[in-house]
């Protein structure tokens, strides 16, 4: 892996280098690149990684099928070297519009459509250039929060992201540029939704716990699975992932412990096989008298269950138990369900009873 800013560069001149070198001996201009998809995916029990498989594509600028894409790629390609060599970065969204434009001719047509185009040619980079899109000096909307007794440099500027109110540390999209001074906590809690992150924040759970918290809003973002898997290799923090009790929420975790299908190619960077599910499970609606409080599954819930169960990434009797479960009730658990109980119940009750006695699913 590429680590420099001059390394990226070298490696992007490489690629340019090979490509002028195939026209000027009158060779078709093509490029390889590792395959998309499941088909190029595998599951690593040894390492509980999802990772990118040996498979290749070839992008050939004399196929018709392929010039455009073979385009917007060499654009993209071209424009990232700049960006390091000028030491400034780009949103993805910035990057699509600085190289969106039309060409004359008898029909005249656009460079990129939109932006999944100029999105889907950064990722053949990122897997060709075994990169990071923030080594390029691509960045990603930046999403989710962090609270707790965390030391960051960012940028220049020394914060204290205990001391920054409700709001909290915005993590920010290349998690690359900032130096995490300090950790002082036991641990640290990955909590999907918003609304669950304000309310253990509101109840001071940080404080009272010595934990950090970490508020995804949804699906976690590049950036904060970056800084989770960071904490944990930096500083050996246990890693809690607090989820909704259905399959959305346990596919969200799976994706912070093992990644993602999309970007197995970077699994081992953004990964934490180590982490723990203590969220939302079936068990919760017996155990803590919730059936008044649970959702009815829709066949797009029952179908997405059918798909994880036969999933090897899911195929543990823990979570086969638990998937199972979820179809034979025919229903799911939201985190904010806790609320039933009372509002500081998650806070004082439910979450410390879960980790002190360790009841977590794998």
């Amino acid at each position: 892996m590429a680590e420099s800013s001059e390394e990226v560069v070298e490696k992007l001149t490489g690629f340019g280098k090979d490509i002028y070198g195939k026209v000027d001996d009158l060779k078709s201009p093509t490029f390889s690149y590792p395959s998309k998809g499941l088909n190029n995916v595998f599951y690593e029990e040894e390492s509980n990684l999802l990772k990118q498989g040996g498979k290749s594509s070839t992008r050939s600028f004399l196929n018709l099928s392929h010039s455009r894409k073979f385009m917007q790629t060499l654009m993209i390609g071209a424009r990232c070297k700049d960006l390091l060599q000028e030491s400034k970065t780009a949103s993805i969204r910035e990057m699509y519009y600085q190289l969106k434009r039309t060409l004359p001719g008898k029909k005249e047509e656009n460079t990129f459509e939109d932006q999944t185009e100029s999105d889907s040619c950064v990722e053949d980079l990122e897997r060709m250039m075994d990169v990071l899109r923030e080594q390029l000096h691509l960045n990603a909307d930046k999403s989710g929060t962090l609270h707790g007794n965390v030391i960051v440099e960012d940028a220049g500027d020394t914060i204290d992201c205990s001391k920054q109110g409700m709001g909290g540390y915005a993590i920010p999209s290349n998690i690359e540029r900032i130096d995490i001074k300090s950790v002082k906590a036991d641990y640290a809690l990955v909590i999907e939704t918003s609304g669950m992150g304000d309310r253990l924040k509101e109840e001071k759970f940080d404080k009272k716990n010595n934990a950090l918290l970490i508020s995804c809003g949804g699906q976690p973002s590049r950036g904060a699975r970056r800084l989770v898997h960071r904490l944990h290799r930096q500083f050996d923090l246990p890693i809690y992932v607090f989820t909704d009790g259905d399959p959305y929420g346990y596919y969200i975790y799976n994706v912070i412990k093992c990644g993602s299908i999309n970007l197995a190619y970077l699994s081992e960077r953004l990964a934490t096989p180590d982490c723990k599910f203590i969220g939302m499970t079936m068990s919760d609606v017996d155990n803590y008298g919730l059936e008044k409080v649970t959702e009815k599954l829709k066949p797009q819930d029952e179908k997405r269950i059918k798909e994880e169960l036969s999933y090897p990434w899911f195929n543990s009797e823990e979570w086969q138990r638990e998937l199972k479960s979820m179809l034979k009730k025919k229903v799911r658990i939201e985190q904010q369900a806790l609320a039933y109980k009372s509002l500081s119940f998650v806070a004082d009750e439910y979450l410390p009873t879960k980790i002190d006695s360790r009841d977590f699913l794998p």
